[in-house]
């Protein structure tokens, strides 16, 4: 049943060594005009894990799955991310998702597969369910998985995603 938990810990301990081995320089560079570089994309995830873990936490503590939102681009721009000590900023974010991982674990059953009819995972969730049908928390974390594993397929831009397999 917690086979997101131990597929983020894989993930993170997977995507750690080609992260790393990207570099200063090919960190900072922009896949398109417009588009985050691996380093802001990485600094976005550690914003995702920083605002979900309080979800995370606050849903056991509620009735409910209604969180507040944040503004992903604004976030980015004002820690400057593009600025970060590369290596720094991947340690960062790993950590943040091993203990994300742990806090995972440590959710009750019940906790996790209770539907809760009122939610904001129609705006927050990566792949939303509508706000008239119930939610459980279980989804929920099983979507943010699913949305570190899509950033980082992007960042390191391989054709083989086997290193990345659950």
């Amino acid at each position: 049943m917690r086979d997101f938990a131990a597929d983020l810990r894989s993930a993170v301990d997977r995507a750690v060594p080609p992260l790393v081995a990207l570099g200063e320089a090919r960190s900072r560079q922009h896949p398109a005009p417009g588009k985050w570089s691996p380093r802001e994309v990485i600094g976005h995830l550690v914003d995702s894990a920083s605002n979900n873990h309080q979800r995370f936490v606050r849903a056991q503590l509620q009735d409910d799955l209604v969180f507040p939102g944040y503004d992903q681009a604004a976030w980015v721009r004002l820690q400057r991310y593009d600025e970060s000590p590369w290596e720094e900023l991947v340690a960062l974010w790993a950590g943040f998702n091993r203990h994300i991982a742990r806090v995972m674990d440590a959710v009750p059953d019940e906790m996790l597969t209770r539907p809760r009819a009122r939610h904001n995972l129609h705006e927050l969730a990566w792949a939303p369910v509508p706000s008239h049908q119930p939610a459980t928390l279980d989804y929920f974390m099983r979507d943010y998985v699913a949305h570190l594993r899509h950033h980082l397929r992007q960042v390191l831009d391989v054709n083989d995603h086997r290193w990345l397999a659950g």
